[in-house]
């Protein structure tokens, strides 16, 4: 069966900070799916970097060139676009190589609940298009919590809501060689402080992330 993709708008939110970010990574805990496509270290936008530059003697001979000798090719660093709606319940991060969504927990279910409400199926149904517009077909999803209550309990609603979120974006693009793969991290990778309930607010999310198109 031929495929056919529509190239759609991309999901509207005002744009409010814009920034090239490099994040240290963390350790990570979480269960694979069957259906996933491979096996991520971390979630996307913690992986490992080089450490700071050391201070460095532009004049110290051990710097030239030998010669004969050139340099490397240049090499394009990957810039972080970072945009969020007015309330931030909604952030999408653009780099050269990924796109990823982060809604928050409250605008996609009840208190306590993996059920998803009709305005998250309606949020969840954007993400669809721009996947559809990135032709992108190895998708995560990944669900997280603040630090309240137990880590066995963070653990499993994460999952169970990464779950729903996952299975509206099947419905949507309805597309078997789409492949998930979908975790929950608990409290883990929090992107806030978990001091103050504004901070557990943006903690309480699932991200979704996807290649974007090359070129």
């Amino acid at each position: 069966m031929t495929r056919t993709r529509t190239r759609t708008r991309t999901p509207r939110l005002p744009l409010t900070l814009t920034a090239a970010t490099v994040v240290v990574a963390a350790n990570i805990l979480g269960a694979t799916t069957a259906d996933a496509a491979d096996d991520p270290s971390v979630p996307p936008g913690t992986e490992a970097t080089a450490t700071a530059p050391v201070e460095v003697d532009a004049n110290d001979p051990d710097l030239k060139l030998p010669e004969g000798a050139t340099l490397a090719q240049a090499k394009v660093l990957d810039i972080k676009q970072v945009v969020e709606d007015e309330a931030g319940e909604e952030r999408r991060e653009d780099t050269n190589a990924d796109v990823k969504f982060a809604l928050q927990a409250e605008v996609l279910f009840p208190k306590d609940s993996a059920k998803l409400t009709g305005e998250a199926k309606a949020r969840i149904s954007e993400i669809a298009e721009e996947i559809n517009t990135q032709n992108a077909t190895r998708i995560r999803v990944f669900g997280f919590t603040d630090n309240l209550g137990s880590s066995a309990h963070g653990d499993v609603l994460s999952r169970k809501r990464a779950n729903a979120v996952q299975g509206v974006l099947e419905a949507e693009l309805n597309d078997s060689t789409v492949t998930y793969e979908v975790r929950g991290y608990g409290e883990q990778y929090p992107i806030s402080s978990n001091a103050t309930e504004a901070g557990r607010k943006k903690n309480r999310r699932v991200e979704v992330s996807f290649p974007r198109t090359e070129g």
